[in-house]
Parts: structure tokens; C-alpha cells; sequence
């Protein structure tokens, strides 16, 4: 294959596969078959060019993409203020928590941000609580989303979506989320299945069987239980999950938007529906911290990003926002469901609490 090297430099094939991935990847039992038949190019090469995007460090992994919270896993976004002199040291101390998927130094007082989730049964708070005893923040704030409008990361590989482009919010970008879900019931299958399909798909012809080996049941059970999840809302959806700056991604841009409240359920809807935005969140507001609409955004430098924003701006009417920059990456991983991770942090220091 040519047209890339070591840096992520794709051709044109290479995007418009990278694109199938993210945005359409087949659930069947020869998905990578499916691929080669839709951008016109075989199996074998379809697998030999997701081993060398892998190999590249642009694809992370492909695998099923679940509903934190409906999963019955307790979430939040958290924003803390840390003294900047020890933020590093801060942020070790939570990244070492296992439900901590994404942590960020940012420019703001607020300056340490990270995503935690706990599993069932386990109180949310008290994780919070002993991160931020643990970490010397000054503060921590609780950004629990209130309403999903939006969430979705969709790397546009070939660089052909404008600044204002617009997009339908599909049914899985925005599932229906309480504060407060109950907890599902789930077969010793149904965890099996999540156990393993969170996990990288083989690059094999038959790639579901392989999951059902690892299990120890059938490729037609693996694939019927995914479509359960989905259908039960479980898994968002099965996907790819790219390496934003190695694919060219390399800015990422958190605007916050004070939106008064009899306008939160007109803007949310129309912020999400911005192709380049991939989150779109309500979440609360505190004294210090009056912004209520959340949205991520993406681009292949800082002025992508600054467009975009500016277009929402100029839509939506809302001239009191923020920018937060994503300044340094200390940890960014996915969650992963019903292992025993937990159970080892918990025991060291839930006990003290």
C-alpha cells in the first residue's frame, strides 16, 4: 500500500476506508468483505490497510461502543482547579482510577478536566470525593449530563466538511438518557459479549467468530447478542476509535455557552446538529461557573476549531461563551465494563472514606 508513512499521511483510499470505519462498519460475518465490496477493493486489502493505519497509530481499535449510563455505570464530567505548580502530580493521581477514560490540563481556573464513571451499585460522589481529597484539588465541580444532545466522533478523514456544515443527529448520537437510569438486567452472555467486543476486533475474515472463541459460544450468538445491545440501547454502536492528532485531528476545542433557560431546548438541538461537533451536552451551572451548554469540537488545527465556534455564535446569538483549550493529554482510554479493576481501587480507598 502507498501513500503513508509512519506520521499518518493517507491517500485517498485510506480516508474514504477510515471513513467506512467510523461512520458504517458492518456487523455481519465478514465485515471487512462488506468494506472491500463498498469502496470497491478486496477483503485481504481492506484487512492489510487497517493493520497499516493501526500499525500507523491513526486507528486505535475497532470494537462495540457502549452507553456508559446505560449500562448502569454512574458518569460525570469533572472540572477541577488545581495549583498549576503541581498539576502533573494531580493528574497522576487520577489518572491512576480505572473509571477515568479521558483527563486534560486546560486553560481555565478550572484547569484539570477528566471523565469518571463507577460501576453499578457504586456511589459516584464518594469516587469524586477521595479523587479530590487525593489530588489536592482547590475545587471540583460535578458536570453530570442533564440532556444528550449529541455524541458522536466522526473524523471527517477526507477534510471536506466546512466550518458550518450541518448534519442530522443520528438515533444513536443521541440516545435517551435520565440523570438517574436504571440498572439493566444483562444474561452471563450479554456481559461476556460486552466483556470481549469492547476489546480490539481480530483482523481475521471471520472476525465475530473469533470473539465467540474467545467466549466459547457462536458466531451467530456473538452476533445476535450485538444486536440485542443495540436494540436494547446498550451498544451505541460498532465503530472505530481513531488517534485524533496522529490522523491529523490536532485541536480539539471545548465551547461553553451561557444560554438562558427557555432557550436551552432550542439551541442544544441546533449546537448538536454542527457536523464538526461530535459532543453536545446540558450539563449543571455553579456560582463560578454559569455555562450550560456543552459542545466539542474538532479540527485539523486551531483555526478549524475557531471557525466552527464562531459559526455557532453567529446561528445560535450567543455572544457569553468560552473556549477551553485541550493543553496537555494525561490519560485517554475507554472505559471497560465489568472488569475487576474497580474492585482493586475500591478496596484501597473507598475503606478510608
Amino acid at each position: 500500500m502507498t501513500g503513508m508513512d509512519k506520521t499518518g499521511d493517507l491517500n485517498e483510499l485510506d480516508r474514504e476506508l477510515l471513513n467506512a470505519l467510523q461512520w458504517d462498519f458492518p456487523v455481519e460475518p465478514r465485515p471487512f468483505a462488506a468494506l472491500g465490496e463498498r469502496i470497491g477493493i478486496t477483503e485481504p486489502e481492506v484487512r492489510e490497510r487497517v493493520a497499516k493505519v493501526k500499525a500507523a497509530g491513526v486507528l486505535r481499535q475497532l470494537s462495540a461502543i457502549f452507553d456508559t449510563r446505560a449500562l448502569g455505570y454512574g458518569s460525570a464530567l469533572i472540572a477541577a482547579k488545581i495549583d498549576p505548580d503541581r498539576i502533573d502530580e494531580a493528574a497522576a493521581v487520577i489518572s491512576e482510577h480505572p473509571g477515568v477514560s479521558h483527563n486534560y490540563k486546560r486553560n481555565h481556573d478550572y484547569n484539570l478536566w477528566y471523565t469518571i464513571a463507577v460501576p453499578p451499585g457504586d456511589v459516584l460522589q464518594e469516587h469524586v470525593d477521595v479523587l479530590h481529597k487525593n489530588s489536592g484539588a482547590l475545587v471540583t465541580r460535578l458536570l453530570p449530563t442533564l440532556k444528550l444532545y449529541k455524541i458522536g466522533v466522526k473524523l471527517d478523514m477526507t477534510g471536506a466538511t466546512a466550518a458550518d456544515a450541518r448534519t442530522a443527529v443520528l438515533p444513536h448520537e443521541s440516545p435517551e438518557r435520565t440523570p438517574e437510569m436504571e440498572i439493566p438486567t444483562l444474561s452471563d452472555l450479554d456481559i461476556a459479549v460486552i466483556r470481549t467486543a469492547q476489546e480490539d476486533l481480530p483482523l481475521t475474515e471471520f472476525p465475530f467468530a473469533a470473539y465467540g472463541e474467545i467466549i466459547g459460544c457462536s458466531e451467530d450468538e456473538v452476533l445476535s447478542t450485538l444486536a440485542s445491545l443495540k436494540e436494547r440501547k446498550l451498544m451505541r454502536r460498532f465503530a472505530a476509535v481513531m488517534n485524533h492528532r496522529t490522523a491529523g485531528y490536532k485541536a480539539n476545542a471545548m465551547g461553553v455557552w451561557v444560554v438562558p433557560e427557555d432557550r436551552l431546548e432550542e439551541l442544544g438541538p441546533r449546537m448538536a446538529g454542527f457536523a464538526r461537533v461530535s459532543h453536545c451536552y446540558r450539563r449543571p451551572t455553579y456560582d463560578d461557573w454559569p455555562y450550560s451548554l456543552f459542545t466539542m469540537v474538532h479540527g485539523m488545527n486551531a483555526h478549524e476549531c475557531e471557525e466552527t465556534i464562531d459559526a455557532i455564535r453567529a446561528e445560535s446569538g450567543i455572544d457569553e461563551y468560552t473556549l477551553l483549550w485541550s493543553i496537555k493529554e494525561y490519560k485517554k482510554t475507554r472505559v471497560r465494563y465489568f472488569n475487576s479493576d474497580w474492585d482493586a481501587w475500591s478496596a484501597e480507598h473507598l475503606t478510608t472514606v
